[in-house]
């Protein structure tokens, strides 16, 4: 079953209309045309407006409410990757109640509290000293060293629930909050400890969210390596890209739950992490 083109344009014509009604019958419209409404949806995701991607984007998840699990899969296999969307979809996979459109405002309000102690002018640097000064004290996320191997440390919606999460989840919440505020980080996958990094200024620098937002330069995470007995490896500093980050969200949670005794909802993201590997090899 295929979508008439003037059916197409006309729906695509109503996604970014912020009518409450003229939504629900939007998305019960693409629910009617099932798996053409999807590719149509998917393919303004890929190629579309950013406007309107991010409209289609937020049908694609209540869509795909019904069947969690079934939906990170298609958006694994979709191999189009955007942090927040994969984060969120992640959150929802063991069934739970997340509320995406409460954890998008908590972001959006925490970036606008940055906005109003941004200096014009400013460097990334003293940008990311205003961007911890929120985050830490005003908002209270902390590192969990108690319980470090909660599966709550990794979700982002229990993260921000609780203000307590491992260094991956932080720094994902931190760096969205960043976007939010157009300020230019990455992340940054170290073996054991991930990190954002700054590479606009003149020298790079790297922000320990785990450790309360300490800055960190090269020569320091050289040290932190050693001390580990391992060597640093210059891609160790490079921007991780977006399905990476997820994968290794994925193997935290594989491990979280394996220490749990949970096998089977530790093998769920296992199936993940096979699922991103096809998905790259067929990129390959």
């Amino acid at each position: 079953m295929s979508i008439p083109k003037k059916r197409s344009v006309a729906l695509l014509g109503l996604l970014d209309d912020p009518n409450p009604a003229v939504r629900e019958a939007l998305i019960a419209e693409f629910h009617r045309w099932q798996d053409a409404g999807l590719e149509l949806l998917r393919a303004v995701v890929k190629d579309g407006d950013p406007c309107l991607a991010s409209h289609a984007q937020e049908i694609l998840r209540e869509l795909s409410d019904a069947d969690p699990i079934k939906a990170f899969l298609d958006f694994i296999r979709s191999y189009s990757y955007e942090l927040e969307t994969g984060s969120l979809m992640l959150s929802k996979t063991l069934g739970e109640k997340v509320d995406v459109g409460a954890c998008c405002m908590f972001l959006e309000e925490m970036a606008d509290r940055c906005k109003e102690l941004l200096m014009e002018g400013n460097s990334t640097y003293e940008d990311c000293r205003v961007l911890n000064r929120v985050f830490f004290h005003e908002y209270g996320f902390v590192g969990d060293v108690e319980n470090f191997y909660n599966p709550e440390n990794t979700f982002m919606h229990t993260v921000i629930e609780r203000r307590r999460g491992i260094p991956i989840s932080l720094c994902i919440i931190y760096l969205l909050v960043a976007y939010r505020c157009g300020i230019q980080l990455e992340p940054v996958g170290l073996p054991g400890r991930f990190m954002l990094g700054c590479y606009s200024e003149s020298e790079p620098f790297f922000i320990d969210v785990y450790e309360r937002g300490i800055f960190r330069t090269i020569e320091d995470i050289e040290i932190m390596l050693e001390r580990n007995d391992i060597e640093l490896d210059p891609g160790y500093l490079t921007p991780m890209p977006v399905g990476d980050v997820l994968m290794r969200c994925c193997r935290n949670l594989v491990t979280q739950f394996n220490e749990m005794n949970d096998n089977e909802r530790a093998q769920i993201f296992a199936g993940f992490l096979d699922e991103f590997e096809k998905a790259y090899q067929r990129r390959a």
